[in-house]
């Protein structure tokens, strides 16, 4: 593996679909992505997957790859998303729900110990169900269909600026109500997961 690779002339040869220096983009970002995605997921399951459609994707959309100066973070994002998809997937096991609700819950956690994960979603779904109709809805196709603002934008045929603005309102209103009865690291857990 070599540790310097010349970025300019794989992003040419890539753009004129010569799928050779994926190799060595792989061997050169492999390790600094998988580093990246375990210090993410916080463990090695369904790593190296997620790594593999990473560079199925820089392949896939080879030729809008601009310039070296770019490439670093558009490597990292789409890493980023890919992980944050794996697991927003994840949670839709409940077990792991509950699991990672115990973790992220910490300090108040250990004072609500009577409290059961579903009435804690039930006050965040609550709350969700209270947001005007298209909040609501821009929200939930956010949150919980894991959509990106740009994809939603399409689907409702809004710009990424409203859904981004509908997106803040609703989280602004979950933060408010969720200070009120001590509830911040639930709004964590729900936004991020």
């Amino acid at each position: 593996m070599t540790n310097k690779i010349n970025l300019d002339k794989i992003i040419s040869e890539l753009a004129n679909d010569n799928e050779a220096p994926l190799e060595d983009l792989f061997n050169h970002y492999y390790p600094r992505l998988y580093n990246f995605s375990r210090s993410f997921l916080k463990i090695e399951e369904d790593i190296d997957d997620i790594l593999q459609e990473v560079f199925v994707k820089i392949w896939m959309n080879r030729k809008k790859i601009n310039s070296a100066a770019t490439f670093n973070s558009f490597i990292f994002t789409i890493t980023r998303n890919l992980l944050l998809n794996a697991l927003r997937s994840r949670l839709n096991n409940e077990n792991i729900k509950g699991e990672i609700l115990k973790l992220s819950l910490a300090e108040e956690y250990s004072q609500m110990e009577q409290v059961e994960y579903h009435e804690l979603k039930e006050k965040v779904n609550n709350l969700v169900d209270e947001l005007p109709e298209r909040q609501k809805e821009i929200f939930i196709l956010s949150r919980e269909e894991g959509l990106s603002h740009k994809e939603i934008a399409e689907k409702l045929g809004i710009s990424t600026k409203t859904v981004e603005y509908h997106i803040n309102q609703s989280i602004k209103h979950l933060k408010k109500n969720l200070e009120k009865i001590g509830l911040m690291s639930v709004l964590f857990f729900y936004l991020f997961f």
